[in-house]
């Protein structure tokens, strides 16, 4: 057997135990609904998407600053903004151009489908997935399968943020021999939307409220997704979002009901204060980060796979606890995990 094969094959057959093993935790990046071309543009595609439906002002100081130089729609923002306590409108009708955008897609459902139900199948009584996305491709998943998913709403024609919903278990009740007991169920799929979702709205100051994936911005309410901007680190600071972050970094760094491991899909470790927190875990002795991505730039290569719980995945090489080896040709993809989870 030649040494590149004897590197990938204990390659998948670590990754195979560890996500067959218990407390795991997903976070899917952009990369987890691109779907071959299929599914939501990557961030690098987004601008050439989205330009049509910007007001022409706005879109043409953007572009301005893409054409001098600006690596993309972030480093755009970034450069207009001031820092202004009232700040530019810049990133918000950015935001209402991916909701429309967005809206227009229809992706194949059928790989989310597979990742929840066969998450639905596990021992425990809940599985924590973290979502860096607006769509909403893992709530359609869920209810095509009938899993049950919870994502901090409650409420039925106008559901309300209840974080505390997160914290609550569920049990089917029966006549024991001499009292009432319960057997919990499982398979409850939490689900952390990091930075808000389509179909999340601020109504009034302390009113949040969740339309449906197709609704349209009510009169003096604001979609609540993170544009995609030096700011997003801020945004999550204030409801919803802090609950959610909150989660993360208990379940990651210092909570009661710490993950043992965190599989990262279709993420390409660009947003530092998420990575401030993965690194915060990894200094626990009993924490594995496993990444899959198509491909990461060389220093975010460099700077993860040095570290010795970390396993890398990506289409031109990998890393196997520090092992540099050839790539894989498909472990990376999210289609191909959600035959593996």
């Amino acid at each position: 057997m030649s040494s590149t094969a004897s590197f990938l094959d204990r390659l998948a057959a670590k990754v195979e135990q560890q996500l067959g093993s218990q407390n795991v935790g997903y976070l899917l990046g952009a990369g987890a609904s691109y779907l071959n071309g299929k599914g939501y543009p990557l961030a690098g595609e987004l601008w050439k998407h989205i330009a049509g439906e910007m007001p022409g002002p706005e879109r043409d100081e953007i572009q301005v600053k893409l054409d001098g130089g600006a690596q993309g729609i972030e480093e755009a923002l970034d450069l207009l903004d001031d820092n202004a306590v009232i700040e530019k409108p810049h990133r918000h009708l950015v935001t209402e151009a991916i909701a429309t955008h967005f809206l227009s897609i229809v992706p194949p459902l059928e790989h989310h489908q597979m990742f929840v139900s066969r998450l639905a199948l596990r021992q425990e009584l809940s599985v924590s997935i973290y979502c860096l996305n607006y769509d909403g491709l893992l709530e359609l998943a869920g209810d095509a399968e009938q899993v049950r998913v919870i994502d901090g709403f409650l409420g039925l024609e106008r559901p309300f943020f209840k974080p505390q919903t997160f914290q609550e278990r569920f049990a089917v009740a029966h006549r024991g021999p001499r009292k009432p007991q319960a057997d919990w169920r499982k398979g409850t799929l939490h689900l952390y939307k990091l930075h808000g979702s389509l179909g999340w709205f601020q109504v009034a100051a302390n009113d949040i409220r969740k339309l449906g994936i197709g609704a349209t911005t009510p009169n003096m309410a604001k979609r609540l997704m993170v544009p995609p901007q030096h700011r997003k680190a801020s945004d999550t600071t204030a409801p919803p979002y802090a609950a959610l972050w909150s989660d993360f970094r208990g379940q990651l760094c210092h909570g009661p009901n710490l993950l043992n491991r965190l599989v990262t899909i279709g993420y390409g470790f660009r947003d530092e204060h998420i990575n401030a927190i993965i690194e915060n875990a990894l200094a626990r002795g009993n924490f594995t980060l496993l990444a899959f991505s198509h491909s990461l730039t060389p220093e975010v290569f460099t700077r993860w796979s040095s570290k010795k719980n970390v396993l890398l995945v990506t289409n031109s090489k990998c890393s196997l606890y520090g092992e540099i080896g050839p790539g894989h040709p498909d472990l990376w993809s999210f289609e191909e995990l959600t035959r593996r989870v």
